[in-house]
């Protein structure tokens, strides 16, 4: 396995394997990799010929004041973990070589970017479709893989690629938890003590939305059934509810009412530790 930190190697490397016929599969992650990213990793093996995992804490994504610099790193168990996962190239560049000084263009989605997290979050997503249009230009992979927990990145992305003609499948993988439900996250590792019980939360809170679409016979009003949800989250101690929302989970268009088939997404405050997660109900 290589470890790549230049992308004139790595573009290297990746028209080699495009002009032998190579077909590539790629993992786009922020590191401190966890058994969520090698599910990633496998199913992009079944895919393609060589995998490629990117590593890189991305700093336009983050906006001021979240967590850019305490970001969990560690380079060298991510290194183990991806070679006992056959991984052939770790790409893990600096930051001042992803973004030259005085670096002027960025990527933009205007219409699924605009909900959910992107409203709590504004100009997340610009950063998000910015450094993930630049990686695919530098590994050229022929399929890159996405986890269903990031819902609307993984929806972004898509319709970047479908609008802006990136040649390349686009792979969504399922949300994997831990043995107690919470879904995988790099971000768990700030839960120490009673904040990790607090987290199960978001869950609980999935599994009661589900419960109540199915103990319903008609549509319940989104507005009844988010308020039925922030004041069960927010009696947990450590939460604080950043939004709950109920939407079409091919247009991301917020419901009136909930019904069968419907997404619902929420991100929360555990002490604070912003964690997200998603289910179809």
């Amino acid at each position: 396995m290589q470890v790549i930190t230049s992308i004139r190697a790595m573009q290297a490397c990746a028209l080699r394997w495009k002009r032998a016929g190579v077909r590539v599969g790629f993992v786009p992650t922020m590191g401190y990799l966890h058994e969520g990213h090698l599910s990633l990793v496998r199913l992009a093996r079944a895919e393609a010929d060589v995998v490629v995992v990117s590593i890189f804490v991305n700093p336009t994504q983050f906006l001021p004041g979240e967590d850019l610099e305490k970001y969990p790193r560690d380079l060298e168990r991510d290194r183990r973990l991806c070679e006992g996962a056959r991984v052939d190239v770790i790409f893990a560049p600096a930051a001042d070589e992803m973004y030259v000084p005085g670096h002027s263009v960025a990527v933009e989605e205007t219409e699924l970017s605009q909900g959910l997290c992107g409203a709590s979050r504004p100009g997340h997503f610009r950063g998000v479709t910015t450094v993930v249009a630049k990686l695919f230009n530098i590994v050229l992979p022929n399929v890159a893989v996405f986890g269903a927990k990031d819902y609307q990145q993984a929806a972004v992305i898509k319709r970047m690629v479908r609008d802006l003609n990136f040649p390349l499948k686009i792979v969504v993988a399922p949300i994997l938890r831990e043995a107690d439900g919470l879904a995988m996250s790099s971000r768990n590792k700030y839960l120490v003590g009673a904040l990790r019980n607090d987290a199960l939360v978001l869950r609980h809170s999935l599994e009661k939305a589900r419960a109540e679409v199915r103990k319903s016979s008609r549509p319940i009003p989104a507005a009844r059934l988010k308020t039925k949800l922030k004041r069960f989250i927010e009696r947990t101690p450590a939460a604080r509810l950043d939004y709950v929302e109920f939407f079409d989970p091919d247009t991301l268009v917020p419901v009136r009412n909930v019904t069968p088939g419907t997404h619902l997404a929420l991100a929360v405050f555990i002490g604070k530790t912003r964690l997200i997660d998603n289910a179809r109900l």
